[in-house]
């Protein structure tokens, strides 16, 4: 089927936990509403050889929020399906400064998808509106 880059933006207010779990519900809304396939994510996730061979190409193939935002390698099977922070210098590399907006996030969004060199992961920037964060850049790849 090939990779597929994903990306969004989501309100945040201070947990990154939340601010996931609330976008892939409407994602799963959106791509599974209407109940034939899946009825929640959790049936969605217990279907391992889908999730594990095709998967969703979609912010739905992440599980776990992680800490570090060291780059994930390959060999970690851990570093599967995690959304991790975009290392600081990375943000001021991107954007020219560590508070990026929405704005700049969104003129900047196909760009980022270079720092994705592993699939079956994403990135997250925390975004600001007036020096508060509001949001949350969210983006990576899944697929082979």
């Amino acid at each position: 089927m090939g990779a597929s880059g994903w990306n969004y933006v989501t309100r945040y207010d201070g947990d990154v936990e939340a601010a996931l779990a609330a976008l892939q519900a409407g994602v799963f809304q959106e791509e599974y509403g209407d109940g034939d396939r899946y009825r929640s994510l959790e049936d969605l996730y217990k279907d391992e050889e889908f999730m594990g061979t095709e998967g969703t190409h979609t912010i739905l193939d992440i599980v776990e929020v992680v800490a570090t935002d060291a780059p994930p390698t390959r060999l970690a099977l851990a570093d599967y399906s995690t959304l991790r922070p975009l290392a600081l210098s990375r943000v001021v590399h991107h954007f020219g400064t560590d508070r990026p907006s929405v704005d700049q996030y969104e003129e900047y969004e196909s760009s980022l998808l270079e720092e994705c060199r592993m699939r079956w992961t994403g990135y997250y920037v925390v975004l600001y509106s007036e020096d508060r964060p509001t949001h949350l850049g969210i983006f990576g790849s899944s697929g082979d």
